[in-house]
């Protein structure tokens, strides 16, 4: 079973999402790493999706919704999927005035409204919003650490394709030009299938368009190439890695895999697994020993499951993990000895 060296991917990798159950800790692992990168000297952007803002209890300090120093050379985000939905349909419905009556409008809005609850909304506005995030940050930082969750934010990236073609659907039906729409969408989305949309945009697609339909089209363009740049980073193995974070106990040793195998089928690169909180061996208590058995036979499931995957293991420490110099600490057991 191959060792994880979480220092190689640190220094080597561009993107880093660290994913896993609940519970599990993954935003202390991920706020540990990301310190660990920045004492190495990397520019780091550490950034959470998290609506219960657990990155700020990790590190002990305020973050917010904006980009705070809360270390030398780390640099911390967290993003609010709700405020973050709000946003994208307020920006949606801001592009789309320009090309509809004042009575579609209010058509339009009231169905963007109605997608708001929809299964996915959260996840489509998030992932635009990391999508712009790495394109306006890639010259200022060496590595982005994303805290996030493998059966949310990152497999619904894939359905993402089909949220927009719903979308645009809703815009031809409540138009009067829907043939002329009808015209400019077939040009971005040839199939409306899950692989069109993100296939790489034609360089003349506009060509020979009315004004009106060349605005519109350059809208939605803009839109394309953004999900191209971010799918094309993500299934990228030479900058980006997806690590996983698990407890060697049931529950999390299941999701772990079949999210492991989610992402294998969607080539996504997974670099390998931190094992938290495992029992010391150690011990005269019965009660402990008990348990260590049953340790031994979940490190023993994750070994016949994913052994395949380099993997590190962590010990459960004595004290809470919170603040700058706890987190330090424990970067420490991640040495290469």
């Amino acid at each position: 079973m191959p060792r994880l060296d979480t220092d190689a991917l640190l220094s080597h990798h561009r993107l880093l999402l660290v994913g896993g159950k609940g519970g599990v800790g993954k935003t202390t692992l991920a706020a540990t790493l990301a310190l660990r990168a920045a004492d190495a000297g990397r520019e780091v952007l550490l950034v959470s999706t998290d609506p219960a803002h657990s990155l700020a209890d990790a590190l002990d300090q305020p973050v917010g919704n904006r980009e705070t120093r809360v270390a030398p050379g780390l640099t911390a985000l967290e993003i609010d999927p709700e405020d973050e939905a709000d946003a994208y349909l307020a920006r949606v419905i801001g592009q789309m005035r320009p090309f509809v009556r004042p009575e579609q409008l209010r058509e339009l809005t009231r169905q963007l409204q109605l997608s708001r609850q929809s299964p996915g909304a959260q996840e489509a506005a998030l992932l635009e919003r990391l999508a712009r995030l790495l394109d306006d940050t890639d010259t200022r930082y060496d590595l982005i650490v994303l805290d996030t969750a493998p059966t949310g934010h990152t497999l619904r990236l894939l359905s993402l394709p089909e949220i927009m073609a719903v979308w645009t659907d809703g815009l031809l039906r409540h138009n009067e030009r829907a043939s002329e729409l009808g015209q400019v969408l077939k040009h971005l989305t040839p199939g409306r299938d899950l692989d069109s949309p993100l296939g790489k945009p034609e360089d003349h697609a506009t060509a020979g368009m009315a004004a009106r339909s060349r605005d519109l089209t350059a809208t939605l363009r803009t839109r394309q190439q953004l999900f191209h740049r971010l799918r094309h980073r993500l299934l990228d193995p030479q900058q980006t890695g997806f690590l996983f974070v698990l407890t060697p106990e049931r529950l999390p040793i299941l999701e772990t895999h079949r999210a492991l195998e989610s992402l294998t089928a969607s080539e996504v690169p997974v670099v390998g697994l931190l094992i938290n909180r495992v029992l010391p061996a150690d011990t005269d208590s019965r009660f402990l020993q008990a348990r260590l058995t049953r340790q031994q036979r979940h490190l023993d499931d994750i070994r016949e499951r994913m052994g395949q995957l380099p993997q590190r293991q962590l010990a459960l420490q004595e004290d809470d993990i919170q603040g700058i110099d706890s987190l330090r600490r424990l970067g420490a057991l991640l040495e290469n000895r």
